[in-house]
């Protein structure tokens, strides 16, 4: 008989189109869903999202194997796609429901999550404090559909707005070789 073991992981990261790939190419993945969490308004649209008045960020919610693709590795992941010292949205995307956040499930996620913010912190990759928030998860609602898997279905416009963003460069200045 074979274990099925799954978890949730819910991450913010600025826009989620860039949030999906880097997720959904890795062994242990069985999903990543965009949406939104972390709000107030019930079932919202990406209108009401973006129009900054439902209090969700953009958000993706894997549904992982710990035993292929432990948590750890998840979060270690996670901090390589991010500007984890902006507090204002990221990189071409401004306002709150493009900030970061690690929305934990457990206390060990969250416990873990503490931990690794502490450590990339301590790092001296970055000259300016950690701002990505670590909150308990709630409620996710499912992006549109049209936005579900979106690199795969709109791969040129997917590149060219992963790099016009600012987020190719970012990456690969602050992460290059240390993936």
């Amino acid at each position: 008989m074979v274990k099925d073991n799954r978890e949730l992981a819910t991450f913010a990261g600025g826009c989620f189109w860039c949030m999906v790939k880097p997720f959904d190419e890795q062994p242990g993945i069985h999903s990543v869903v965009s949406g939104y969490t972390g709000g107030t308004k019930e079932n919202p649209t990406y209108e009401e999202v973006c129009s900054e008045t439902t209090g969700h960020y953009e958000a993706v919610q894997i549904t992982f194997d710990p035993d292929v693709f432990p948590y750890d590795e998840l979060l270690t992941l996670y901090w390589q796609q991010i500007d984890p010292t902006d507090p204002g949205g990221q990189f071409y995307d401004r306002g709150q429901s493009y900030q970061t956040a690690i929305f934990y499930h457990t206390e060990e996620q969250k416990r873990m999550a503490e931990e690794s913010k502490r450590k990339l912190g301590e790092s001296g990759l970055f000259s300016k404090p950690i701002a990505t928030k670590i909150l308990p998860a709630n409620t996710f609602y499912a992006a549109e559909t049209y936005h579900q898997g979106y690199y795969k279905k709109n791969p040129e416009r997917y590149n060219a707005y992963h790099s016009g963003s600012g987020r190719a460069v970012f990456i690969k200045e602050h992460w290059g070789d240390k993936k």
